[in-house]
């Protein structure tokens, strides 16, 4: 199977965990595109969602689903959402996409996250895939200097010869050669230097069920 079909498998399977009259919650990438494909065949039975980034929002009106403000949401059913790395303990370096703080934020605040990749996504040890930190601009050179001592090397995303722009109106750092042995102490160590919005590490409030395919089939972990 080529890799485009085994997203497709992985995001097929996430629509077992979409439970009838409630509003979920919507991540962003590739594999989450595809979702948003096969959610607007059932988009009836849920009430509304709440998007991670202004490009799954647009892929959501598209499909003639309501998307709601986390501000008046309440309760998120679920959290639907890729990941560039995830161990077998369900924590993940996210933020390829540059979307790593709306992600963590509607993360945060849903009942269950389901995390949906192919295999080659998990790793025995995070820090393979460049970790993004969203940096207020102001602060990018000092915040670059912390990481140094962290023992990363971190690089401004760049886009057409200028900084990659968030949707928060941020920058962000790419954190090459890191091998993170315990990914929630250095989520936190990362948040604390000031001038960091978050970090893509999401081990604090990792998945808590990961739907895998692979060429045998879409393999299921959760949480302990």
């Amino acid at each position: 199977m080529d890799q485009n079909s085994l997203k497709r498998a992985a995001a097929l399977a996430a629509i077992a965990y979409v439970r009838d009259d409630t509003i979920i919650g919507i991540g962003s990438g590739s594999t989450v595109n595809i979702f948003i494909a096969e959610l607007a065949k059932i988009s009836h039975r849920i009430k509304a969602a709440v998007s991670s980034s202004d490009a799954s929002t647009a892929l959501l009106q598209k499909a003639n689903i309501e998307v709601m403000s986390l501000n008046d949401a309440g309760f998120i059913s679920v959290y639907i959402d890729g990941a560039d790395e995830i161990t077998s303990h369900l924590a993940m370096i996210k933020g390829g996409g540059a979307a790593l703080t709306r992600e963590k934020i509607v993360a945060a605040a849903s009942d269950k996250f389901v995390c949906i990749a192919d295999n080659s996504k998990l790793v025995d040890l995070l820090g393979a895939f460049p970790l993004p930190v969203e940096v207020i601009p102001m602060a990018r050179s000092y915040v670059a200097r912390e990481l140094v001592k962290l023992g990363g090397h971190p690089e401004w995303r760049m886009k057409d010869d200028k900084g990659v722009v968030t949707d928060n109106g941020n920058w962000i750092l790419d954190v090459h050669g890191l091998s993170i042995v315990n990914p929630a102490e250095l989520e936190s160590t990362i948040n604390q230097i000031a001038g960091v919005v978050t970090n893509g590490l999401f081990a604090r409030r990792g998945a808590d069920v990961a739907l895998l395919a692979s060429a045998g089939g879409v393999q299921t972990l959760t949480r302990a």
